[in-house]
């Protein structure tokens, strides 16, 4: 299941397989007391002992997060979707599966007008697919999704209704020399995100995550590694399929960190102005209140430090895939496996 904060102070969209849910999240702090007509336990009162009248009083309470839901868009996609965007008009969301993208409005359920589609007319010439899709987070007219192939394709609403031509492409020239069996799969770009100003994209595949510039489409202007020293795996990575896992990735509200997920439980952050990057891993030890992360380093090899890691000691089942970064405040959620962490604030103060 992925899940989206529509617009600030709106519901949450959430999408389990080919059915979005909209839903809508409240916060309660205080319980109203003292009514007329129902007791303590909300039952209503025989009228007959109603003597008098009082007026009911607020009273601090412990906060309570409510979740009820408001609409279902169904029937949408043939196949599973793999993500969805609210435009900033916050009208309207986009959602994407491996071969089209859907335009729909929030308040109408039973209808989204198709605008990107490249489903060949026979399924043998299929070459790449959908792998995500983001609106721009200040221009409702323009939206960006990548494939399997790697590349970011940036379109344009008000140039034709049906957007299959993109007006910019953003591609990275592969080196013949260095191209082997794994290097489609590899390059294929499981995660696209605006930055919050909208001039850069955050794009990531298997092994890196990249920063292109909306004004330069030949090569990214920046390249983080996330975790190199599985490139002499591949073979058994392809095995057992974890070299199909699709990571996803995050910036911090000032567009200065970035963040994604890898294995064992560890997530990568990059600062862009620094350049010094930090492992940290999610786990139940680290999720005491207070507690502070303290950085992990994966050895490759040879001597190694006592909190180091041997690479060939990495556990592939626990992997953390799914990240998020809240759009203001220093607090981050990170999903791994069937764990929900929340980080905030002195996580890391070297990275912030």
């Amino acid at each position: 299941m992925q899940a989206i904060l529509s617009c600030q102070q709106m519901p949450k969209i959430c999408v389990t397989d080919k059915t979005i849910k909209l839903w809508k999240v409240t916060e309660r702090d205080k319980k109203p007391e003292g009514y007329n007509l129902k007791d303590e336990e909300g039952k209503l009162k025989d009228l007959s002992t109603v003597t008098s009248l009082q007026v009911p009083v607020l009273k601090p309470m412990d906060l309570m997060v409510e979740v009820s839901p408001r609409r279902i868009f169904a029937n949408g996609h043939t196949y599973h979707v793999n993500s969805i965007s609210v435009n900033s008009d916050c009208e309207t969301y986009m959602s994407a599966d491996d071969l089209r993208i859907n335009l729909w409005h929030l308040a109408i359920t039973d209808r989204s007008f198709n605008i990107v589609d490249i489903k060949p007319a026979n399924m043998e010439d299929l070459t790449e697919v959908i792998t995500a899709s983001e609106f721009h987070p200040h221009h409702c007219n323009l939206f960006v999704y990548s494939s399997s192939k790697g590349s970011l394709r940036l379109c344009d609403m008000r140039a034709s209704a049906l957007c299959d031509k993109h007006f910019k492409l953003f591609e990275e020239p592969e080196d013949p020399c260095s191209r082997s069996f794994f290097s489609e799969i590899i390059s294929s770009v499981s995660d696209v995100k605006f930055s919050h100003s909208g001039r850069y994209m955050l794009a990531r595949d298997y092994l890196t995550v990249k920063v292109w510039d909306l004004n330069m489409e030949t090569k990214p202007i920046e390249i983080y590694q996330v975790h190199d020293y599985l490139r002499s795996k591949l073979c058994s990575l392809y095995e057992n399929d974890c070299i199909f896992d699709k990571f996803e990735c995050a910036w911090n509200g000032s567009d200065s960190v970035i963040m994604t997920g890898a294995y064992n439980n560890f997530f990568r952050m990059f600062d862009r102005n620094t350049k010094r990057d930090v492992t940290l891993e999610a786990s139940r030890e680290s999720s005491k209140p207070r507690a502070i992360l303290k950085p992990r380093r994966v050895c490759l090899g040879g001597k190694r430090k006592k909190d180091d890691i041997s690479v060939d000691s990495l556990d592939f089942t626990k992997k953390i895939l799914h990240t998020a970064w809240h759009p203001t405040e220093n607090i981050i959620a990170i999903a791994a496996t069937n764990n929900l962490y929340i980080f905030q604030d002195k996580m890391n103060s070297g990275m912030h």
